[in-house]
Order: C-alpha cells, then sequence, then structure tokens
C-alpha cells in the first residue's frame, strides 16, 4: 500500500533544538562545563590591561606619597625638594616636548607591547571560538543534508529497487526516520534501523522540515549503565526510592522545560530526571548514558519475527473476545471499538502502568486512547502488539520493562479498566497519536502529561 502525502507540515526550523538533536544522535549527551566563549575571553583579556596599567598608577601614588612623608618631616630642606622635584618635571616636560612623538620610554613600550599581545591573544581566542562555531554549523548541515523522515498518512512501502515493480523490503511508519543513502529519479535510498530500502520521495520529509518533524517525535532516552540504579522521589542521596532500575533498562529523560512545568525546579549536574510511570524520578548522572532516539522502519523480517511471538503468546491463553464495559462521562466520546483478545487488554493495561501508573484514571485512559487511535491510523500499525512492539514506539516496550511487568502479574485493576475502555472506543483525547511530559509544546494536558 503507498503513502499518501501529509498536507499542512510546519516549516519553521528550531536552531537550537536541531544542534541539541545532532550533538546526541551522533555522540550521545555527558555533563560539561561550557568554556568561556571567545568574547567572554577577550573581556578578560582586556581587564587584564586594565589591571596591569592600575597598578603602575598605584605604585606611582605610593612612592608620591612617601616623598611628600619625607619633606614634611624635613622642613625647608623638605621645601627645597620639593621646587627641586618641580624644576626637574619642568625639564622633563621640555624635553618630552622636544622628542620626537613616535619615540616612546622603556616602560611606554612594554605597556604597549603587553596590550597589543593580550590584544592579540584575544583575537586568536575570538577566532578559535569562531572556528568552533562555523563547525558546528557545518556540522548541523551535514546532519541535515543527510536526514530524512516519513510524512505519510499510511504506511510507506521501502522496496528492493527504486522502481514501484520491485519487492518490498519493509515499511516506514508516521514518525520514522533514517539516513540517506542516495538519490535518484525521485526516490531515496535509506537506512532506518535494520531497514535499507528504496522509497518514494513524495512522501519523505528532507532539510529544514525533516528536523522540524525530528524535533517533534524524537525523544531523549537516559540508559542505566551502573549495576542497579536507584530511582529516588527528590534529588538528594536521602530522598526515599521509587525503584531500582537494572543495567540496560530505559527512562524517557524529563528535559529543563517538562521538569520546571511539572516540578518547578532546576538540577545541578549530579543529577538527571526520568519519567517514571508518569511521576518524576532522579536518578544520578554518573550511572546513565542519554541519547535521542526516534522511531526506526522495519524490515518484513523483523515484522514476521514480532507477530510470530505474539501468536505464540496468544495461543497459550484464551482466544475470547474480551468486551470491556464503557463508563461515559464528561469529556470523552466514543470512537468505535477495535478487535481485542484478553491478551490486548493484558498488553495495553501493563504499558498504560509503565508510562502513566502514578496518574489519575483520566490520566491512564488517555494512553490508552493514543494506543488505539494509533492502530486505527492508517500511519501506523494495524494491531496493540504491533503498534506497541514496533521499533522506538514506546520506551518500555523496547527496554524489556513492559515484558517485566506482565510476568509479575501486578498490574492495578484502574489500568486494565483504562484499557478496557480504550479498546471499546472511549477516548478523552479525541484522535491525538501523541504523548509525551508536559511542559513545551501545545496539547491536551492530563495530568503530568501533553496529547496531541
Amino acid at each position: 500500500m503507498k503513502g499518501y502525502r501529509r498536507e499542512g507540515r510546519k516549516c519553521g526550523y528550531l536552531l537550537a533544538g536541531a544542534l541539541a538533536a545532532f550533538c546526541v544522535l551522533t555522540n550521545g549527551i555527558t555533563a560539561f562545563c561550557a568554556p568561556a566563549s571567545g568574547g567572554e575571553e577577550r573581556e578578560l583579556l582586556t581587564a587584564g590591561v586594565g589591571q596591569i596599567l592600575d597598578s603602575v598608577s598605584e605604585d606611582g601614588g605610593e612612592k608620591e606619597d612617601a616623598l611628600d612623608e619625607e619633606d614634611l618631616q624635613s622642613g625647608t630642606a623638605g621645601e627645597a625638594k620639593r621646587d627641586g622635584v618641580a624644576e626637574n618635571a619642568s625639564a622633563a616636560e621640555k624635553a618630552a616636548e622636544e622628542r620626537s612623538v613616535n619615540e616612546a620610554t622603556p616602560d611606554q613600550m612594554s605597556l604597549d607591547q603587553i596590550s597589543s599581545d593580550q590584544t592579540a591573544a584575544g583575537e586568536k581566542s575570538v577566532k578559535a571560538a569562531e572556528d568552533e562555531e562555523t563547525a558546528g554549523r557545518q556540522e548541523e548541515s551535514s546532519f541535515q543534508d543527510e536526514l530524512v523522515m516519513a510524512d505519510v498518512q499510511d504506511v510507506l512501502n521501502v522496496r528492493s529497487e527504486p522502481d514501484e515493480e520491485s519487492g518490498k523490503v519493509g515499511y516506514l511508519y508516521a514518525d520514522c526516520g533514517g539516513t540517506i543513502l542516495e538519490r535518484r529519479d525521485g526516490w531515496t535510498k535509506l537506512e532506518s534501523g535494520g531497514l535499507v530500502g528504496w522509497a518514494k520521495d513524495d512522501y519523505l520529509l528532507f532539510g529544514e522540515d525533516a528536523l522540524t518533524e525530528l524535533e517533534d517525535v524524537g525523544h531523549l532516552v537516559a540508559r542505566v549503565t551502573g549495576e542497579t540504579l536507584r530511582i529516588r522521589k527528590e534529588p538528594s542521596t536521602d530522598a526515599e526510592v521509587y525503584d531500582l532500575a537494572a543495567q540496560g533498562e530505559t527512562y524517557e529523560v524529563v528535559n529543563k522545560v517538562q521538569l520546571h512545568y511539572s516540578e518547578g525546579i532546576e538540577l545541578s549536574g549530579e543529577w538527571a530526571a526520568v519519567d517514571y510511570e508518569g511521576r518524576t524520578g532522579y536518578v544520578s548522572s554518573e550511572y546513565i548514558e542519554v541519547s535521542f532516539e526516534y522511531d526506526h522502519g522495519e524490515t518484513l523480517e523483523e515484522i514476521a519475527a514480532r507477530q510470530q511471538t505474539q501468536e505464540k503468546t496468544d495461543s497459550g491463553k484464551s482466544g475470547e473476545k474480551q468486551e470491556a464495559k464503557t463508563q461515559a462521562s464528561p469529556g470523552r466520546q466514543n470512537a468505535g471499538s477495535i478487535p481485542a483478545g484478553t491478551s490486548d487488554v493484558t498488553l495495553l493495561a501493563a504499558l498504560i502502568q509503565c508510562e502513566a501508573g502514578s496518574e489519575s484514571y483520566e490520566g491512564k485512559l488517555a494512553v490508552g486512547a493514543v494506543v488505539v487511535n494509533r492502530v486505527k491510523s492508517a500511519s501506523y500499525p494495524n494491531t496493540v502488539s504491533d503498534v506497541i512492539f514496533a521499533s522506538g514506539q514506546f520506551t518500555p516496550a523496547g527496554s524489556g520493562k513492559l515484558a517485566r511487568v506482565i510476568s509479575g502479574g501486578n498490574i492495578s485493576a484502574s489500568c486494565i479498566q483504562a484499557a478496557g475502555e480504550a479498546l471499546a472506543g472511549v477516548t478523552n483525547v479525541g484522535s491525538a497519536t501523541h504523548f509525551r511530559r508536559a511542559g513545551g509544546r501545545d496539547g491536551i494536558v492530563i495530568g503530568n502529561h501533553v496529547f496531541w
């Protein structure tokens, strides 16, 4: 099935966000202290010259004060001395007038040389800063030239050759991105995760449009590098613990804007904020790696393997369809149910617990509605399990946390109820297909999440 071009794309582009995305995609994020800019260094150098001049002036002043004190103690002799000093000064002034304006005293030459050297050093610093900024722009421009994002209202076929008659090798869904390998005759060869193939340019975004889309759908993820990491309720080693995170687990990062929106605080570099079931948890920055992630396409083999795994899971459970009871409430609407078995209810309920376990019931229902809206949309896979486990769609699914919640069997009754309502077609976020921590973007805000 071909993709259909999505109209009305945003043309705006935030340079800071794009540069941040590039840095994270290529190098990851580590805590660091920003060096002074060229302008700041130049100010420091100028201040240094000023201090030297002030110092010389102060030394001269001290000598004059000492001289005056000696003269006062010696009476008339002191007056004669002062007269002599005045005469000497007058003679010195006359001699100075006779000198060429281009001639300088050794002390003046020294100060001029210092000033010149300091200024030259400052100019070098400014030049280095400018070179670094230029290199950053070139890197960002290079990344922009290589980035490609899907622009579809339907699943986009990726083919083995730049020809509509060639065989399919996989699919790109909405929000999927990748790297440009080659462009030819209205087709682009791209790499997106494990998928490599050709897609039509008509259904892709490039350049600034691709960067804008990436900003909108990508997210920061913290991966635990320590053997076991405490997720604390406050940024302090004395704070209570929500949970223990195992090595390799991933959590979405709550960025500065989102943290200020929800908690009204800023963190030092020693701590990072992560989303823990809708709440803000705090982890030591020393034991995580942060990266910028976005969705990838899937090969036909990856899709088949996932579906086979799901079929095996379903075969061990009742295949009976479960109709959930709906409880209409203000602000809700029924947009139509989707086919769902017992395993879908459990799977969606577990995801809701991972993403919004500490949120209000309305917040839990909203997460479930997003999943169901994606199943209904032609831009995403058409089953609950395929939507949840598609590459990069939901962090808990990819990290293994979702599987642990299901195997543990500790899914709350409210999450199960929310999953049932969502599968029955109840939505309190309209047709929204995305959510993230609130702060920094418009949408329907419920609890700590914004839906759009």
